[in-house]
């Protein structure tokens, strides 16, 4: 019978072709590891067995009384010796002898009955009976032994143990401790030291740490690639143990390694090397660089942990095992780590853990403490304008929306004020930049055959379609990365302003809601508008809503209509009677402010909209807006007469207000609060014959103005600087907020005469000598008795006549 013939088959050449390289590979690297682990096995296997060889050479066997005893054995030599060998039999002793003569039977485990030539795997309970044997206790002081692991062999397992040394060092002590025994046990005082030395060792210490973060700053910034390594021993100053200048030196050098990565941190994000990257060989400039890459980018991961790490502690205030710096003084680290992390959120929105920043700074715009809420709130309206791509904006608003929803929209209205402050309307102006901007322009085909050769055109051409190219990319790419950005952003600002409509109507955030829809409301989606508008009117006619948060309504509902809602044929009459209804309202001391958003309103609803106006509704709002101006501040008034001066160039039939003639029938109707149906054309501005007499000048000057008809030429026009500004411009530069007026206001001048001249005060005569007699006679003797002047109710009046 021939040899047995192996089932498997070499495979062919077709299918080692179906099998991919990646399988292949595979294979090889399983077969080399089974051969490195039968080669690793079989040189383990060979250096079990020379030891064992050396270990069976090494022992020659001896007498048994000249062997060491063992420690566990010392104890019991008393019970040993007490045996008495008479009582063994002859062939027992002869036997003992023997084995006596093996080194096996010195080396086995002789509380184990297993036989000394057994196979491994009856030995396996070995290290489990050795366990099991009770260890004894040492007795006798001077001998303490140290019970080593045990080793084990092919014969078993061998307790191994020592005893332990007495270190000499230890006798030098007792015998040190001996002579100098009222040293050790009475120790010196410490110094006693008074509040001024104390200051004045704090301030050598302070002054010292001072210099060292000094030299270490200026040495990163000479040379930054070199010295990278020495931000990690200036970070390390974070953790300083002196509980004297422990605050002061940690708070100085956050705000230095701050400065410093302000400085050396490039304009560019750093990615990590890939494998392939690493594994390549580059010069010793480009691996300098990219040590210096990856040691910033450590550095910076670790300095950012720190800053975080001592908020996280102010916050849960942990107290920490070094007592370096007290509880009390959390609050202040925490508030300068808060400011460095606000500080690096603006100052790299490019570079890398930006993100991570964002995660620590957004929470703590809802912090309780107002200072804490303020700082952060400020850094992230700066970072959000600063922002001119979109990328650090869009992961803002993220965040903030997670937070919005996440606390249930219990935050607070500065959160949501702050993405007023986004740079969304950009991308408008741009392209209105871009459209005027005069464009590059390519030579004709007649002025190339004039001026050019055959193979001079051939050039130019390819020139111009490679440069034609090359903008096209560059415009598109930028464009389309822009607009990417912005319209993600937007979706997520416009969520959060929906949900909170729909759900949290009587929330807080309300009136920051309609803020940012008045700004944002001419991008949001025309789907989005009869939706919108409906609900702005429930929202002002259920009552619920403030005076500015009305106005706001009101507001956005005409920025809704003036963008792409131009198109939509809707008439806003019901806003138009809400606005003309409330503005007689608007208060004159604290919410002077709401005259900003009544301005606004007024130049979207009637300038912008002057082709959907009629001339009664201009007519009532007008008249409405001179009878506000008498009882506001003089800024507001100056901002009311400007829009009125507009609106009289806007309409120019509405001068029949300067006139005392009525035209049609009915009367003015003032309390009415429809501008279509209270007959405006039958009153006249009689209010600026009194604002003429007002204490301000400029609004002398304009009330001058509109009663002569709001003249562009003559002695009755304003100055170029007055009518070239807008209302909420002139509001906002004649505020009197500081308590001052501009111009300053003119004393009134005094009617009251400088002297008076004494005259016949009384006609009658002889009450001018009484009057003499007592201005002349001393003031003790004088006695004045009007009494007998006074008519009795019995007789008649006792005087001369």
């Amino acid at each position: 019978m021939g040899p047995r013939r192996s089932k498997k088959r070499t495979p062919s050449f077709r299918k080692l072709l179906k099998t991919s390289n990646l399988k292949i590979e595979n294979k090889l690297k399983n077969r080399q590891f089974k051969q490195q682990s039968s080669a690793k096995k079989y040189r383990k296997e060979q250096k079990k067995l020379r030891q064992s060889l050396k270990d069976a050479s090494s022992r020659i066997p001896a007498p048994l009384e000249r062997y060491k005893k063992r420690p566990e054995e010392e104890e019991d030599e008393e019970f040993e010796e007490t045996l008495p060998v008479d009582m063994m039999e002859e062939d027992d002793l002869e036997q003992m002898k023997a084995l006596a003569r093996k080194a096996s039977f010195l080396t086995r485990d002789l509380s184990s009955c297993a036989p000394v030539h057994g196979k491994k795997r009856k030995l396996d309970n070995v290290v489990e009976n050795y366990e099991k044997m009770p260890r004894k206790m040492q007795k006798r002081e001077e001998k303490e032994v140290i019970h080593l692991l045990p080793i084990k062999d092919k014969t078993g397992v061998i307790p191994q143990s020592m005893e332990k040394p007495v270190l000499e060092k230890v006798v030098e002590e007792a015998e040190e401790e001996d002579t100098n025994a009222e040293e050790v046990s009475v120790p010196e005082p410490l110094p006693v030291l008074s509040r001024q030395e104390m200051l004045s060792q704090r301030r050598q210490r302070l002054e010292e740490r001072k210099a060292h973060i000094a030299e270490l700053g200026s040495a990163i910034l000479s040379e930054p690639v070199n010295n990278i390594k020495k931000v990690k021993e200036l970070r390390s100053m974070l953790m300083e143990v002196d509980p004297f200048v422990a605050v002061t030196v940690r708070k100085l050098v956050m705000v230095s390694l701050m400065e410093v990565f302000k400085d050396i941190v490039p304009s560019y994000r750093i990615r990590p090397l890939t494998e392939a990257e690493k594994a390549t060989k580059v010069k010793k400039e480009t691996q300098q660089l990219r040590e210096f890459e990856q040691g910033l980018v450590s550095q910076y991961k670790f300095y950012l942990e720190n800053l975080e790490q001592t908020v996280k502690d102010w916050k849960q205030m942990k107290k920490k095992k070094s007592d370096a710096v007290s509880l009390k003084a959390y609050r202040g680290l925490a508030e300068v780590a808060l400011k460095c992390l606000c500080e690096l959120l603006t100052a790299f929105p490019h570079f890398n853990f930006h993100n991570n920043i964002i995660v620590m700074i957004v929470p703590l715009m809802n912090d309780p403490s107002r200072k804490v809420s303020d700082m952060c709130c400020e850094a992230v309206k700066k970072m959000l304008k600063q922002d001119k791509v979109g990328q650090a904006s869009l992961g803002m608003v993220k965040v903030i929306s997670g937070l919005v929803k996440s606390r249930n929209y219990d935050v607070k209205p500065e959160v949501l004020k702050t993405l007023l402050c986004l740079r969304i309307k950009e991308m408008e102006v741009m392209k209105d930049a871009e459209d005027v901007a005069p464009k590059k322009k390519f030579m004709t085909f007649k002025e190339k055959r004039k001026n050019l050769s055959r193979m001079q055109r051939k050039w130019k051409k390819a020139e111009e379609k490679l440069e034609r190219e090359l903008l096209e990319a560059e415009a598109s790419e930028s464009k389309e990365k822009k607009m990417k950005l912005h319209t993600e952003t937007l979706n997520i600002v416009f969520l959060i302003y929906f949900r909170i409509l729909k759900k949290a109507q009587k929330s807080v955030l309300l009136p920051t809601v309609l803020e940012g829809l008045a700004k944002f409301a001419h991008l949001i989606n025309v789907e989005f508008f009869d939706d919108l508008l409906m609900v702005l009117h429930n929202l002002i006619e259920s009552g619920v809503l403030s005076y500015r948060e009305s106005l706001h309504c009101v507001q956005t509902a005409f920025h809704v209509l003036s963008g792409q809602g131009d198109v939509l044929n809707i008439d806003p009459l019901k806003f138009y009677t809400h606005l003309y209804k409330t503005v007689l309202k608007l208060h004159a001391g604290v919410s002077n402010d709401d005259m900003v958003i009544v301005l606004q309103c007024l130049d979207i609803m009637l300038t912008k909209r002057r082709k959907q106006v009629t001339l009664q509704r201009a007519l009532a709002f007008i008249k409405r807006l001179t009878t506000l101006s008498l009882h506001v501040l003089p800024n507001s008034t100056i901002g009311i007469l400007a829009s009125d001066r507009v609106l009289m160039h806007t309409f120019p039939k509405t001068d029949i207000l300067l006139d005392n003639e009525s035209q049609g029938s009915g009367i003015y109707l003032p309390e009415l609060d429809e501008p279509e149906y209270c007959n405006p054309q039958n009153t006249a501005l009689w209010e600026l014959q009194t604002l003429q007499r007002h204490y301000h000048p400029i609004v002398r000057k304009f009330a001058a103005h509109l009663a002569a008809g709001a003249p562009v030429e003559g002695s009755r026009a304003l100055d170029l600087e007055l009518s070239r500004r807008s209302a909420v411009d002139l509001f906002e530069n004649y505020s009197v907020k500081g308590m001052t007026f501009n111009p300053p206001v003119a004393e009134p001048s005094s009617k009251k005469k400088d002297r008076f001249t004494i005259g016949e005060a009384v006609l009658n005569a002889e009450l001018n000598k009484q009057i003499d007699a007592v201005l002349g006679a001393p003031s003790a003797s004088t006695v004045m008795d009007f009494a007998a002047h006074v008519r009795r109710p019995d007789g008649p009046r006792e005087m001369n006549s």
